[in-house]
């Protein structure tokens, strides 16, 4: 069927009137309203502001759940039934996709296909750009067909997720109470530190950080940090649970709510942190720097994938919400948390002239930068930690990955956190 723009809000007669002469059946606007989908995912994107956005835009109703991401990968591999949207990571994909619990999506449908930053399509950011370590996104974003439950290394037409957002992250720091230039991922472990480091419990996540951190420290250069040897899982956890037992850990948190409290508390100064853990703590008064440093990002992207059990007027809603997603407002709104969206340039059309320029271009803000919530996180003159989103997004070391030797990271990653 005809995708329907977000403008043809399906309420009243005019908007009867406008399905009808696209083309699309009256019968799917007069249920549409009847619809609800059924949305999990990180507490990072599953915001109540974008339900309520859906239902004011498209008519219907979308139910969100958040959890944290090991949570998330549970459900998206064990309960195919017990969702209709998956909002998941792509190293998440990786675990979930073989699976057959999603069912791969027609790019024809995705009307801003063509716009999706390269960093989803071919890996590259530019084409000069190096492809990074780990689980690139489009390294298992496409797949054969249809029906397929593989990856394939080429845009095939055939997308297992449709990306949404990404960002690069770094370490959060607590300038104020540091008082001097933090520049490496070395850092983490500096004594100076000690009692007052964090580092998320989440294994396929933290031991990237881990990775960064050994490779600064000039202890080991890994050939993939995204895909070590039991050797390299042994080497990296070992070092991270001498320092653990000297007491260089205040806590170890899943949530961004739990790295906020430590933050905003002062009882951490640097930590792994996301970016709307930042934008939280900086929104309660409390100076907080996501630091760019010398040896780059450890990035991850995110996408929406469908359950392959949706089908009929369901799945032409969710067709419907992706393109929606993907059209600007839900960009804008993200990325007034210091995320960027795979289609920059719709959400360019939801920003200001000033928010534009200092979320993603880098420059000096020309008046205050706020929240999504209005809470004031930039001054006039202030710029964006890290700069533009090509400085940024070109500093990526690593993605977020998933390893051959994934369960055995896991149980070394177990024993650490309870050692």
């Amino acid at each position: 069927m005809p995708q329907l723009s977000r403008r043809n809000v399906l309420k009243g007669g005019a908007a009867f009137a406008a399905t009808a002469t696209l083309g699309a059946p009256t019968i799917w606007a007069q249920n549409i309203k009847d619809v609800t989908l059924r949305q999990f995912g990180t507490g990072v994107s599953n915001l109540n502001e974008v339900a309520a956005k859906v239902k004011e835009d498209l008519g219907f109703t979308l139910e969100m759940t958040a959890l944290d991401s090991d949570s998330v990968t549970q459900r998206a591999a064990t309960q195919p039934n017990s969702f209709d949207i998956a909002d998941i990571e792509y190293w998440i994909c990786k675990k979930v996709w073989p699976t057959g619990n999603l069912q791969a999506m027609d790019t024809s449908k995705i009307k801003n296909y063509d716009k999706i930053v390269g960093i989803f399509r071919n890996g590259k950011l530019t084409p000069e750009s190096t492809i990074a370590q780990g689980t690139a996104p489009h390294s298992v974003g496409f797949t054969s067909g249809a029906d397929g439950t593989d990856f394939v290394d080429n845009e095939s037409g055939w997308m297992t997720l449709i990306p949404t957002i990404y960002n690069a992250d770094t370490l959060g720091i607590r300038p104020d109470l540091i008082n001097r230039p933090i520049s490496n991922w070395s850092e983490l472990l500096n004594p100076e530190f000690k009692g007052k480091a964090s580092i998320l419990d989440i294994s396929s996540i933290g031991i990237m950080d881990m990775a960064m951190v050994v490779e600064s420290m000039g202890e080991y250069k890994y050939p993939d940090k995204g895909n070590m040897t039991k050797e390299e899982i042994d080497l990296t956890i070992g070092i991270f649970t001498e320092a653990k037992k000297n007491g260089q850990f205040r806590a170890f948190w899943k949530s961004f709510d739990e790295s906020v409290n430590l933050m905003a508390s002062g009882e951490v100064v640097i930590q792994s942190m996301w970016s709307p853990a930042i934008t939280a703590v900086k929104s309660k008064g409390v100076p907080c720097v996501y630091q760019p440093l010398e040896e780059g990002y450890r990035s991850w992207g995110g996408g929406l994938g469908m359950s392959a059990s949706l089908t009929g007027l369901e799945r032409d809603a969710a067709y419907e919400y992706i393109n929606w997603y993907l059209d600007g407002w839900v960009g804008g709104f993200l990325m007034r948390q210091g995320y960027y969206s795979a289609v920059p340039e719709t959400s360019k059309n939801y920003m200001s002239e000033n928010e534009w320029g200092f979320w993603f271009e880098g420059k000096e803000a020309t008046d205050v930068i706020t929240s999504p919530f209005g809470d004031p996180l930039a001054k006039a003159g202030e710029v964006r930690d890290g700069g533009s989103f090509n400085d940024r997004m070109g500093a990526v070391a690593c993605w977020n990955a998933v390893m051959d030797e994934n369960q055995y990271m896991v149980r070394k990653w177990n024993e650490f956190i309870a050692a």
